[in-house]
C-alpha cells in the first residue's frame, strides 16, 4: 500500500492503492468522502487515474497518510472477506452529476448485496422508463465501482451487460455476493 498527505487551502485529495480479490484498486478521497475507485490500478492505469483526478477536481493528489482512507480500506477488506454487505462510507459525488448521479444514488440505495437489477428497471426507478441505454452510460461513468455497485446491473434477458472493470471482474463480484456460482478453478 502507498502512503502521504497533501492539502491545498480547503481542498485535499488523498489516494492509495490496495490489493483485492479482483486486483489492485486505487482509492481516492476528499474531506467529503470517497471520491474514486479505479480497477487494475497498476502503473499506467494508476498514473492516468491520478492525472484525471487532478484535472477534474483541481487538486494535486497526494499519497494518503492522514487516515482519510482508513475506513474505506477496512470496509473493502471486509467486503472481499464476505463479512460486509453494505458500505457505510461517506461518498463525495463530485465526479458525477445530473442523471448519472441520480441513477448511481438509486443504485447505491436500492439494490442490496446479493441482488441484481436490469438497466430498464433502474431507469424506471428514477422516473425515466425509456432510458435504459442512458443507465448503461451512467454505469460506465461510475466513479465509485464496487462501493456503488454497478456490477449488480444486468441485461433484462439475464446477460451480464458491460462492465468497466471487465466481465471477469463483474462475474467475480457477483459470485462473491452469491448471485452467480463461484468458478470451479
Amino acid at each position: 500500500m502507498n502512503t502521504r498527505v497533501n492539502t491545498y487551502g480547503q481542498s485535499s485529495l488523498e489516494w492509495t492503492v490496495v490489493g483485492s480479490d479482483i486486483g489492485p484498486l486505487l482509492l481516492a478521497a476528499t474531506g467529503h468522502g470517497l471520491v474514486s475507485v479505479v480497477f487494475h490500478a497498476d502503473g499506467p492505469v494508476r498514473e492516468r487515474a491520478l492525472r484525471q483526478l487532478r484535472e477534474r477536481l483541481g487538486v494535486e493528489p497526494a499519497e494518503s497518510s492522514s487516515g482519510l482512507l482508513a475506513e474505506a480500506i477496512r470496509e473493502l477488506s471486509a467486503y472481499f472477506a464476505g463479512e460486509l454487505r453494505e458500505f457505510g462510507l461517506p461518498l463525495d459525488w463530485s465526479l458525477s452529476g445530473g442523471f448519472n448521479r441520480q441513477v448511481l444514488r438509486e443504485l447505491a440505495a436500492g439494490v442490496p448485496y446479493g441482488a441484481v437489477v436490469g438497466y430498464g428497471e433502474l431507469a424506471r426507478r428514477v422516473g425515466q422508463p425509456g432510458a435504459a441505454q442512458a443507465v448503461g452510460v451512467a454505469m460506465g461513468s461510475n466513479p465509485l465501482p464496487v462501493v456503488v455497485p454497478c456490477h449488480r446491473v444486468v441485461e433484462s434477458d439475464g446477460g451480464l451487460g458491460g462492465f468497466g472493470g471487465g466481465l471477469e471482474t463483474k462475474r467475480q463480484l457477483l459470485a462473491l455476493e452469491g448471485v452467480l456460482p463461484a468458478p470451479l478453478f
